[in-house]
């Protein structure tokens, strides 16, 4: 029975009455790896986060796989490992990046990985920090790039995180798979009703309901979903756009929506409990995934709003140029281009966005979690039992 220890980046705090906050999608997650492991599992993060935005409060003592949470920063020892027979580690966490070093060559490490250097060195550029500090954070993201590469050439194997990930690192190791992250399971997907409803709609010539949900932040391009909307009404072009969400530039946009009077065409709402609440919201109300990501990240938006029914008009960062070439569910424009986007929109015939509907629906379907997550553990069992 081989015990799996998962070394992961997602983010933790420790709370004074002893319970942690952790992010809701790792949590729900977790239990997944239990399920699907031949043996034990244990689990251990890092602290140090100064606000996880989709987080929940828990007692460690209830939850089905035991986490270790270290000081922030804190380097790996050898402490750390014991015991484990195989390791399933985040390359994403500069801190992971240790274990070949100080691991027994005899226990395979398989890491996982979703940012390229690419999308780190654009996240830093969208940052407000100084020309000086970004310069000081690129040659830092630099080295620790070298760092990462000699890890994957002495792993096992890797599971990269969506094209741009396996596309940038498939050749440093024997074995590295693709798989496309998300958290639609095979009940929240959109029914033939639902698809039925959004084609009458949009043959109704109602006006465009489009939708953008996930962190309101620069490195999401959040910044371009009020100019979009502005560039719209410029065209008096008739749409609604709805967008969830919360984080730093979420104060800027509601301002911006009294101060450029889209009241009537823009609402900006809370964050919403995903399987609950978004998901049938998006099945129900929305017609077109909205996304203004200016870097390359494989967000799981993409699967997840395909799933709900929704073909995606977006910016052609790898990660979208990819996904749009496999499934055809969506359009793209050149990144950063809010009037292409706007335009591309108003240019969208009714059929050919029921058509991409229809697509964006039958790809997510094949690539839902519960398939993409056997793959994964499919692969682990393989590369622990060659080992």
């Amino acid at each position: 029975m081989p015990r799996l220890l998962i070394v992961m980046s997602a983010p933790a705090q420790k709370l004074p009455d002893g319970r942690l906050r952790l992010d809701v999608k790792f949590l729900e997650g977790l239990p997944q790896h239990a399920d699907s492991w031949d043996g034990p599992v244990e689990c251990l993060l890092w602290e140090g986060a100064t606000a996880i935005p989709f987080g929940r409060d828990c007692d460690p003592a209830q939850l089905t796989v035991p986490i270790t949470v270290l000081p922030a920063g804190m380097r790996l020892q050898s402490a750390h490992l014991s015991g484990a027979d195989a390791i399933l580690a985040s390359a994403d966490l500069f801190l992971t990046h240790d274990l070949p070093a100080i691991v027994d060559a005899r226990i395979p490490i398989v890491y996982t990985i979703e940012y390229t250097l690419k999308t780190r060195l654009d996240i830093l550029r969208l940052g407000k920090a100084s020309p000086v500090r970004k310069l000081r954070s690129a040659l830092w993201l630099l080295n620790t790039e070298r760092r990462m590469r000699r890890a994957f050439r002495a792993a096992a194997a890797i599971q990269c995180n969506g094209f741009p990930a396996h596309d940038a690192y498939r050749g440093m190791t024997r074995d590295a798979m693709l798989f496309l992250d998300g958290r639609m399971t095979d009940r929240m997907f959109a029914t033939a009703a639902d698809q039925a409803t959004r084609k009458t709609r949009l043959q109704d010539g109602h006006p465009l309901r489009l939708v953008n949900f996930g962190r309101l932040e620069r490195m999401k391009g959040a910044q371009d979903l009020l100019p979009f909307a502005r560039k719209l009404k410029e065209l008096n072009f008739p749409f609604r756009l709805d967008i969830f969400g919360t984080g730093e530039l979420e104060a800027e946009i509601r301002d911006s929506i009294t101060r450029n009077s889209l009241a009537d065409c823009v609402t900006l709402h809370p964050p919403a409990e995903f399987a609950t609440e978004l998901v049938p919201w998006l099945r129900e109300n929305a017609d077109i995934f909205l996304s203004c990501h200016r870097q390359d990240d494989p967000s799981c938006a993409y699967i997840e709003a395909m799933g709900c029914g929704l073909p995606v008009l977006g910016y052609d960062n790898a990660m979208w140029s990819g996904l749009l070439l496999a499934s055809r569910a969506g359009w793209s424009v050149p990144l950063g281009d809010v009037g292409r986007l706007a335009g591309r929109l108003t240019e969208l015939g009714r059929d050919d966005i029921a058509m991409a509907s229809d697509a964006a629906l039958d790809y997510a379907k094949a690539h839902d979690f519960e398939t993409e997550f056997a793959a994964r553990m499919t692969h682990l069992r393989e590369v622990v039992a060659r080992r």
